[in-house]
């Protein structure tokens, strides 16, 4: 399903008719930078692996040619990567806020849509790393009594995610529940 007609780019928070809480594909995608973002990460560790293979490689006698055998592999594979995992995770992240639930669809290869019921949010918290700050992002966790974990919600404009912060804790707080 590519939910394209559908989506709403703009990761607006409005809702659809009130209804029973199920699972289903969340509408909103995450802001474009969130692309940046990730590639940016998935460039770093791509750098730093280089760097651990390539030093040693020049440093070391007879060990360097085995490790500019790892270096070009893990360049020739990790190039591919850093670029394309980025840009299939945006294309699969979604995420939506109903009067209901929180919904959530995340992964790589094993995808995982969740739902977290109005009632059974615990806490909401925002979160802005380093990167994160650079391309003006936040992650949204929302912590349920639920063993699995937190829903979280990666890759959102800063402004946004605050918002959204906000209106959890409003919602919840008028939602009746113990959320355990």
């Amino acid at each position: 399903m590519t939910g394209d007609a559908t989506d709403d780019d703009a990761g607006g928070t409005a809702d659809p008719a009130p209804g029973p809480v199920r699972l289903r594909a969340p509408r909103h995608r995450l802001d474009p930078q969130a692309r940046w973002l990730w590639g940016t990460r998935s460039g770093l560790v791509l750098v730093a692996a280089v760097v651990a293979l390539g030093v040693p490689a020049v440093l070391s006698g007879p060990a360097g040619p085995w490790l500019l055998l790892g270096l070009g592999v893990v360049a020739v594979c990790g190039v591919p990567v850093a670029v394309a995992l980025p840009l299939w995770w945006y294309h699969v992240h979604r995420w939506e806020i109903t009067d209901d639930a929180v919904y959530t669809r995340t992964g790589l290869l094993w995808q995982e849509w969740r739902v977290a019921p109005m009632s059974r949010i615990q806490t909401v918290d925002t979160e802005r790393g380093p990167l994160e700050r650079v391309f003006g992002l936040a992650t949204v966790t929302v912590t349920t009594a639920s063993a699995k974990g937190p829903l979280t919600i990666p890759g959102l404009d800063h402004r946004l995610a605050a918002d959204v912060a906000e209106r959890l804790t409003r919602t919840t707080q008028a939602t009746p529940g113990d959320a355990t």
